[in-house]
């Protein structure tokens, strides 16, 4: 008779003090994503600069892929696993400079306890703040 070994699940470190974590949901069309990563690499870097100069460091959940040529969340089985890493008291930042599925997200943000701020663009080339007010809306319905 073989023993079956209970998995031991590990709460992820909290982030340190004046650390905010960034999530960037995308498109579930990888094509573009990779044509509008350059808009959200801009955002973040804007965004970075002026927390650094309010004394904050912002730090991404989930890395770039060189071999996507993108960093957004792209699907939700992505986005369930990046949340299991993050603590759930971590502040977080949702950065959206273009069209995102608010699905990718929505069941981390939904369950998260720390502090949440959406941050979108306003841009006629890119619809950041469209798919920030479609996330928004969902959080809210779901309370």
């Amino acid at each position: 008779m073989s023993s079956y070994a209970v998995p031991v699940l590990e709460l992820p470190t909290p982030v340190a003090s004046g650390e905010i974590l960034l999530v960037a949901s995308g498109d579930l069309r990888q094509s573009a994503n990779k044509v509008c990563w350059a808009a959200q690499a801009e955002m973040e870097k804007q965004l970075t600069e002026a927390l650094r100069a309010e004394g904050f460091t912002l730090r991404r959940a989930h890395p770039y892929r060189e071999d996507l040529q993108h960093g957004f969340i792209y699907n939700q089985r992505m986005g369930m696993d990046v949340f299991v890493k993050i603590h759930p008291d971590a502040p977080i930042i949702v950065a959206e400079a273009v069209w995102q599925y608010s699905h990718n997200v929505f069941s981390g943000l939904q369950h998260h306890r720390g502090p949440i701020l959406t941050v979108a663009n306003w841009s006629g080339q890119w619809p950041g703040l469209v798919g920030m007010l479609n996330l928004n809306g969902c959080l809210h319905k779901a309370g």
